[in-house]
């Protein structure tokens, strides 16, 4: 590690000057060209038609667009390689990084990306801006091109604003970091360099063209010597452009913001979510929904872009800040309210699906093929019956008007008379199993009672979306709540046979909108029908039941009869807890367990078709068929064909289709 590096800056102390916004010199020309632009999108995860939506707002041909695709994203890069042929300013990393937050990997990915625009023949760009597939335009690109081209010597990063021994050390500035595996390890103490000024804060930025070249080419061992410091430091893109800039002879050309509205709720966003990713304690921003629309209206300094926005959350304010730029869509545009994102693709292989999800995905299936057959008129049943050919070739969630409506399963098919195989999609939709019982003003404040997995606490949602549980999973129960008088309420958990799993305690005040907890349940769960019971006083506030799914396999194989004799048995000698809660079961009027008990041992004995049975009931009691398609001909007479199907994944949906360049450069 260096311990001194040189500083060129001719300036003492840190650097952090601001431009505020002035609407009169926002009209006014630029001297010059317009400036080009160079978009470094780093995007990973499976929201292709975010990522589409983000690119028609910000393309235009005199740009250019770079995007690198996480290594473990291979949905994502099919799609983007795609899309990336159509036109001849947007291209793909030929090389990949598994980049995680806070690591080494993202600054390497970012310094060899620069290097390569910096080497594409005929992309003659002058500022470099980097964005993530949960960013989105607040202006319009004529007036980023505007204010760009007024400041074309100026560097835009935003710096941290405390003072700089407290940012050193809640940065972990002064400590050794190591990637290795995926994760950022902790190795000990050291020493900040000597002779130069430490900096950092956001690691969205807007880069002149020669800042980006000093940077990449420069022999000097002021950016050789950061480079090395940085390769073992946490969140180096954070801190590393800053301090290089600071302390270099261009150090006069910053400009302490980096364009962007950021949606920062640390009470929210600071859970040390990252904490299986790094040795450290990280905060992450939270995403914009409609009612924080005025932030992204904010003139006090120039902001362009902002973030983050995730349709599976909120779309709406898309759609707001959409129309605030570019104005409505033509009436009769279709699909302006719904969002597809794909969960399986079958080019993945079985192995990016668990055990629980390969269940139901194939269980689905088969009861929409039982409902095809049954629900066609009489003389074309026949006609309606299929068979599934392997597993399902595609899974997507289905959104609209930001509201879960199911899972959308594409299965091919083989018809039971003579004919070609087919390819359906299958609509799944849940079924509400909410019960609000009480009546007094305490009971008024329970709005929702739900059970899942992979609780976001930023915000406040399951991103297990369709709550799909099995054995061992790890479940969450959840309460939201309007505001009223302080309450005490009991939660108690009662298993498919009746079995009191866990009961406790949670106090909600007045001002308590989300209580959730996690019990430390013993596994495995027993499968089928849970029940969730919140009382107040041991009289009932609601209710709700929840599936833990019965698996038909185990490693990605059908499941086999010894491994169903223990994954399917529940906990040994039924206890989820070390203490006993059965006593609770007179107070809450349980019914005799016996009957189900038995039916109970005897499910431990099924594999093969008779588990696909009882698993299908299972589901049929928390998932109904609301529709079927077929993506070509089919011999079936009443299915429709998808792409005229307004909730299949193949309807059209303008917002995220890109399409031709318009004549004034756009897409949008």
């Amino acid at each position: 590690m260096p311990k001194a590096v040189p500083r060129h800056c001719p300036l003492a102390g840190k650097m952090s000057p601001g431009i505020q916004w002035d609407e009169a010199r926002a009209q006014q020309p630029a001297g010059g060209p317009p400036v080009r632009i160079a978009y470094m999108l780093v995007v990973h995860g499976r929201a292709v038609r975010q990522l589409k939506r983000l690119l028609k707002a910000v393309y235009h041909e005199r740009h250019f667009f770079y995007i690198h695709v996480d290594k473990r994203s291979n949905y994502l890069h099919r799609e983007v390689v795609e899309l990336a042929r159509q036109y001849a300013n947007i291209r793909v990393t030929p090389w990949r990084m598994v980049t995680i937050w806070g690591g080494a990997s993202l600054l390497r990915m970012y310094l060899r990306s620069m290097q390569d625009l910096l080497e594409v023949p005929g992309w003659a760009w002058d500022f470099f801006i980097n964005l993530s597939a949960t960013d989105y335009p607040t202006r319009t690109n004529e007036e980023l091109v505007a204010f760009l081209s007024k400041n074309r010597d100026k560097n835009f990063l935003k710096s941290h604003g405390r003072d700089n021994s407290r940012f050193i050390k809640k940065q972990g500035l002064d400590r050794l970091f190591h990637e290795c595996d995926s994760h950022m390890w902790r190795l000990g103490e050291r020493q900040i360099p000597a002779g130069i000024v430490v900096d950092g804060g956001s690691d969205w930025f807007v880069l002149t063209r020669s800042f980006v070249e000093y940077v990449v080419h420069t022999d000097d061992p002021l950016v050789a010597q950061l480079r090395q410091f940085y390769t073992y430091t946490l969140l180096p893109a954070e801190s590393f452009f800053h301090t290089v800039l600071e302390n270099s002879p261009a150090c006069e050309t910053l400009v302490d913001n980096n364009l962007r509205v950021t949606n920062w709720n640390r009470k929210l966003g600071c859970k040390c979510q990252y904490k299986h990713i790094v040795d450290w304690c990280g905060c992450s921003p939270n995403d914009f929904k409609p009612q924080d629309f005025l932030r992204l209206q904010q003139v006090s300094r120039p902001t362009f872009f902002a973030r983050k926005f995730e349709s599976t959350v909120n779309q709406e304010v898309l759609e707001i800040l959409d129309f605030h730029l570019y104005g409505n869509y033509p009436p009769g545009t279709p699909a302006l309210k719904a969002y597809w994102e794909n969960v399986y693709d079958a080019a993945d292989g079985p192995s990016g699906l668990s055990d629980v999800m390969l269940t139901a995905y194939t269980a689905f299936a088969r009861l929409s093929l039982r409902h095809a057959a049954t629900t066609a008129p009489l003389p074309a049943t026949p006609l309606c019956r299929f068979e599934p050919r392997g597993l399902p070739s595609s899974v997507h969630l289905y959104f609209y008007d930001d509201h879960f409506q199911g899972y959308l399963v594409t299965q091919v098919v083989q018809p039971s008379v003579q004919g070609p195989a087919e390819t359906l999609e299958m609509w799944l939709m849940p079924q509400g199993s909410l019960k609000l019982l009480g009546r007094s003003d305490q009971a008024s404040r329970l709005q929702s009672l739900e059970v899942g997995t992979e609780w976001d606490p930023k915000e406040r949602l399951f991103r297990n979306f369709g709550g799909l549980l099995g054995p061992l999973d790890e479940p969450v129960a959840m309460q939201r709540w309007a505001r009223g008088p302080n309450l005490t309420a009991t939660v108690v958990w009662i298993d498919p046979t009746y079995v009191v799993a866990t009961s406790y305690d949670i106090v909600v005040d007045t001002e308590t909108e989300v209580t959730q907890y996690k019990p430390p349940l013993s596994r495995p769960l027993r499968p089928g029908a849970w029940t969730v019971r919140l009382l107040q006083f041991w009289e009932p506030l609601g209710e709700t039941r929840f599936l833990v799914l019965p698996l038909t396999f185990n490693r990605k194989l059908p499941l086999r009869k010894d491994d169903a004799s223990w994954l399917h048995a529940g906990p040994p000698h039924n206890e989820y807890m070390e203490q006993s809660f059965q006593g609770l079961s007179g107070i809450l009027s349980l019914p005799q367990p016996e009957p189900v008990e038995e039916a109970a041992r005897q499910h431990t004995l099924l594999t093969g078709p008779e588990l696909e049975a009882w698993t299908d009931g299972e589901l049929s009691g928390f998932w109904s068929v609301a529709g079927l398609c077929a993506t070509g001909p089919s011999a079936c007479p009443s299915l429709e064909l998808c792409r005229l199907t307004s909730w299949s994944s193949l309807f059209p949906d303008p917002k995220s289709e890109l399409g031709p360049v318009k004549a004034d450069g756009r897409l949008r």
